[in-house]
């Protein structure tokens, strides 16, 4: 129990460090939100649970096809912020968009890999 206590406490930290950066310098906020601090986290717990390397490469290669459709989000979520169109509202429709980008994604790798 206390494992899993330190694990969210440390994942946990890393959100709470990038919002405060955002009240006070929002491109070094940036900075640390862009670095990969998720993947880079599961990638330690994962080793340290399982001591699978190669569990580690395909979680790797599975991220780095992964971040694709995800810029989609980053793309939507500012031009609804400009047109004055609510955060929520934007945040949410972002979030359906991205979903979109995800499942077409993955249908088409899913036809390239069969």
């Amino acid at each position: 129990m206390g494992y899993y206590l330190i694990k969210l406490l440390i994942s946990a930290l890393m959100i709470v460090i990038v919002a405060e950066l955002g009240k006070r310098v929002s491109w070094l906020a940036a900075l640390v939100a862009s670095l990969p601090l998720t993947s880079i986290i599961a990638l330690c717990w994962l080793y340290i649970d399982t001591k699978n390397i190669s569990k580690v490469i395909n979680l790797t290669h599975s991220i780095a096809i992964a971040i694709v459709p995800s810029l989609i989000f980053f793309v939507v979520f500012p031009i609804m912020l400009k047109q004055n169109i609510s955060f929520i509202t934007s945040l949410v429709i972002s979030i359906g968009v991205m979903f979109c980008g995800y499942v077409l994604y993955s249908l088409c790798m899913k036809s390239f890999l069969n």
